[in-house]
């Protein structure tokens, strides 16, 4: 997968590298929207390629017409576990487009999680959660805005509130992803775990899906630091381990690696 921000060339083989360095089974790829914007094609070679190890997630268009459609022709792609939906210009005066509410409720229909790129608009997604409870709402990046670079923001978990409010309705899971690169320490970012365990409590480990993010972490964080703040971290005992890295997002996407013992990450 190339990379517009972040890492300039990241292809399927690369990846499959740095999971078998850190000990990664699987993984859920979610096509990069800025450099292949809604053409997942890319994706779906490098899964052809590895099916035992990937699922695939595409985003869509909510403005599409047919949007149902690709939907529904995406559902039936193999390797396809859920679709993307990014908030960002859908929202005019706090008011999501109608193409939002269709996509969501395409997604029901086919049964998909959508992963939601949200931040800068909770607001919003609470709402949609509360429209669409019969639809599974991954929300992308922990709901709040990350850098590409160093340093992470002075107040990275400014809106941990907005975030935690999301937990109240249960068609949400969220992502840890790209949670390093909001820690102001080093490895192994001891200064991320508070606010990380008070997701955690909210949400419950059932509905929290770690991920590295790469390739846009890549400036801050290599892949195998983005596993090991995880794997190795004392405050998670092995049972609450394997949930977050893996046992909710076989559940939530109902995929797994075809290994002996499953371990499922969102890198993106």
């Amino acid at each position: 997968m190339g990379a517009a921000i972040g890492r300039q060339e990241a292809t399927g083989q690369q990846l499959v590298a740095a999971m078998d360095a850190a000990g990664v089974h699987g993984s859920i790829l979610v096509s990069p929207f800025s450099t292949y914007r809604y053409d997942a094609s890319y994706a779906v070679q490098v899964q052809a390629k590895h099916p035992d190890r990937f699922g695939i997630v595409k985003p869509v268009d909510p403005e599409a017409p047919s949007i149902a459609e690709v939907i529904s022709e995406w559902k039936s792609q193999p390797g396809a576990v859920g679709v993307r939906l990014i908030l960002s210009g859908h929202v005019l005066a706090g008011i999501v487009k109608p193409g939002v509410e269709r996509t969501l409720a395409a997604a029901a229909k086919q049964q998909m999680p959508v992963n939601l790129m949200c931040w800068g608009d909770l607001d919003q997604a609470a709402s949609l959660a509360a429209r669409h409870p019969d639809t599974q709402i991954v929300v992308d990046h922990l709901g709040i805005r990350q850098p590409w670079a160093p340093p992470a923001p002075e107040q990275p978990w400014a809106e941990l509130p907005k975030v935690l409010a999301l937990a109240a309705h249960p068609n949400v899971a969220i992502k840890i992803t790209g949670a390093c690169t909001l820690s102001h320490d080093g490895f192994p970012y001891r200064d991320i775990w508070d606010p990380l365990f008070r997701i955690f409590d909210a949400f419950g480990l059932e509905r929290c899906l770690w991920g590295t993010d790469w390739t846009r972490a890549i400036a801050l964080l290599s892949y195998e630091q983005g596993v090991d703040c995880f794997r190795k971290a004392g405050r998670l005992s092995e049972r609450d381990r394997a949930m977050l890295m893996g046992g909710a997002a076989a559940r939530i996407y109902d995929w797994s690696p075809n290994v002996d013992a499953p371990l499922s990450e969102l890198p993106c």
